[in-house]
């Protein structure tokens, strides 16, 4: 079997939703959200247990499953779905919130959260109060009981988190490189972008948890990928001009950028007072400034359609369009590699530097050796989490067959220039 990277992230094709894994060394996992298939309402969503995959290829400690973190970038449903029961199944040494969640959970019931936002926010506060009672005591808390409350709002007096200790708050311009109090310097980095204390109040997507993720190899090599949420255009600019004001360019560097809200067009269209969608060209030159070389585009998403239709959902084909004009490449998760039969993306990182991992991909997923009996004895361990993300793949029903996700980019890249060859005149943001 090919080698695997052994530091790198995995996108699980889960329709329209994120379920992001980081892992960093064979003990250290990370999850950014969680889009469980089981739990999702819809009757045309295949019923994929994503959690009980993920479970059974975490490291163990203490005789128990153990994920490091776990960060929710905002409370919605496709961001959350099953974090009730991945609580249940692990122990989660420290967990990544918002203050967003206090504000929506306190408030007149929040009437419109679902069951996993309000179990995240119920051990969010169980872990404010443990955090309390150690400080109290005299002690730090225990891995299991710890947290981190990233971003400031105006109304944090009002809620619970207000008191604690310093190092239990962060937010954006400031860097983490500790996982569980786990020292990670030089194997992985977080550097917040988002939320901003003047969003505290916006609308919940704008509220999101955005980062960029620095991950190292022992050479020094270094992949870097922007992780938005779900934030749309002004708060997607804000980040970029702060960052270059401050001269931090190199905190909006990446090789991979997840497609803001799952290859939304509110990233880059504006709605004019006359009902017509503006294109922002400002947010897609501030993605092509700050790429790197071979940098690629991941959507988290359901296939791209044909066509766009009026008040439809993401992702949205304009969005895709805008998106292949400044990358090499635009994956989206729900047709990699097979739009029929979809396969985990996987961004590793080497001493060649961040990259996706191409052939590699397919014999893992094709492999009876990483069966998820087997998981404990996988090379590396994100090819464990790369093996578990192929079971949940495969458990994807068919729909009619289509062309593949390479085949259909170039079916459109050829429509799109009404034929196979070039265009004649340069096209897209800078390149």
């Amino acid at each position: 079997m090919t080698q695997f990277p052994s530091r790198g992230a995995v996108f699980w094709p889960v329709g329209t939703g994120d379920s992001t894994t980081i892992v960093i060394d064979d003990d250290t996992v990370m999850q950014i959200d969680l889009h469980d298939m089981v739990k999702a309402d819809s009757e045309d969503t295949p019923e994929v247990p994503v959690v009980d995959e993920l479970v059974e290829c975490l490291p163990l400690r203490d005789g128990k499953p153990y994920l490091a973190v776990f960060a929710l970038t905002h409370a919605d449903k496709d961001h959350c779905l099953g974090f009730a029961d991945l609580l249940s199944k692990v122990t989660i040494g420290e967990l990544w919130a918002t203050p967003r969640l206090w504000r929506e959970y306190e408030e007149d019931g929040a009437p419109d959260l679902c069951d996993d936002a309000r179990a995240f926010q119920e051990e969010a506060e169980r872990r404010v109060q443990a955090v309390r009672n150690a400080v109290a005591a005299g002690r730090e808390p225990a891995s299991g009981d710890r947290l981190i409350v990233f971003g400031y709002d105006t109304d944090h007096d009002k809620h619970a988190y207000d008191d604690l200790p310093e190092r239990y708050k962060s937010g954006p311009g400031k860097s983490v490189t500790a996982l569980d109090w786990e020292d990670t310097t030089g194997r992985f980095e977080a550097f917040i972008h988002a939320p901003f204390a003047s969003d505290a109040a916006a609308a919940r997507n704008e509220t999101s948890l955005a980062m960029q993720v620095t991950l190292e190899d022992e050479s020094g090599a270094t992949g870097k990928m922007l992780l938005f949420g779900d934030l749309a255009h002004d708060t997607l600019m804000k980040v970029f001009s702060y960052s270059e004001a401050n001269d931090r360019d190199g905190r909006v560097e990446w090789d991979l950028l997840l497609a803001p809200h799952h290859c939304s067009k509110k990233v880059m269209y504006l709605r004019s007072v006359d009902g017509d969608e503006l294109l922002q060209d400002d947010i897609l030159e501030a993605f092509t400034r700050h790429q790197l070389p071979g940098a690629v585009i991941v959507s988290s998403s359901k296939e791209i359609p044909d066509e766009d239709t009026d008040g439809a959902n993401p992702p949205h084909k304009v969005a895709f369009d805008r998106y292949a004009e400044i990358a090499d490449d635009v994956l989206v998760t729900m047709e990699w590699l097979d739009v029929n039969e979809p396969s985990p993306i996987v961004f590793g990182v080497t001493a060649a530097g961040g990259a996706i991992v191409r052939d590699e991909t397919v014999e893992l997923a094709a492999s009876e050796s990483l069966s998820k009996r087997e998981f404990a004895g996988a090379e590396s361990r994100l090819a464990a989490v790369v093996a578990a993300a192929t079971i949940v793949a495969k458990s994807v029903p068919s729909g009619p067959l289509r062309s593949t996700g390479p085949d259909r980019v170039r079916q459109e890249t050829a429509t799109d220039r009404g034929g196979e060859q070039a265009p004649q005149t340069t096209v897209g943001f800078g390149r």
